[in-house]
């Protein structure tokens, strides 16, 4: 059993625009986030990212684009030395009906938590929004919720803390 940093996408690892970002050209990085990322890799923490992308139901957006950006995601942590293990993502919208993947319901968490074995006593889930972070404090993860956009690196301090 390993330890885990679930994050969720539009806030958190890149800037949130207040409409959906499924362009590359429209996908900016936080601040603070390749530093932030590192240091939480240096602690031991694998990772996995939870997100919601209605856009697909909505029809403003296919598949090929979130998995375009989710390549763009995996390279840059690669690159970084952090071990991202998978993208979750739920293309449903509430208005096509209820869905137990779309946050906030854990399906997706939980099916991260079984496929990778992770202790979920020394894993946390950050995001900037409580349906991010509800599912994990059901599940019995920690959580952090963080204002959209700030710096990354400094908002992880409480979990660095932590251990």
């Amino acid at each position: 059993m390993e330890k885990y940093i679930f994050l969720d996408r539009d806030g958190v690892i890149n800037r949130e625009r207040g409409t959906h970002t499924f362009l590359l050209e429209d996908f900016e990085w936080n601040d603070g986030l390749f530093e932030g990322l590192q240091m939480l890799a240096k602690e031991g923490y694998k990772f996995v990212v939870i997100t919601n992308q209605s856009g697909i139901a909505q029809g403003k957006y296919g598949h090929k684009e979130v998995e375009i950006l989710n390549h763009l995601i995996h390279e840059k942590f690669n690159e970084l030395g952090c071990d991202l293990k998978e993208i979750f993502y739920c293309p449903h919208h509430p208005s096509s009906g209820k869905c137990l993947c779309r946050k906030p319901d854990s399906l997706m968490f939980e099916k991260a938590i079984q496929k990778f074995r992770v202790d979920i006593t020394r894993s946390w889930m950050i995001g900037d929004k409580e349906r991010d972070t509800n599912p994990a404090e059901k599940l019995g993860m920690k959580a952090l919720l963080v204002q959209a956009n700030t710096n990354f690196a400094k908002s992880i301090a409480p979990i660095l803390a932590h251990g």
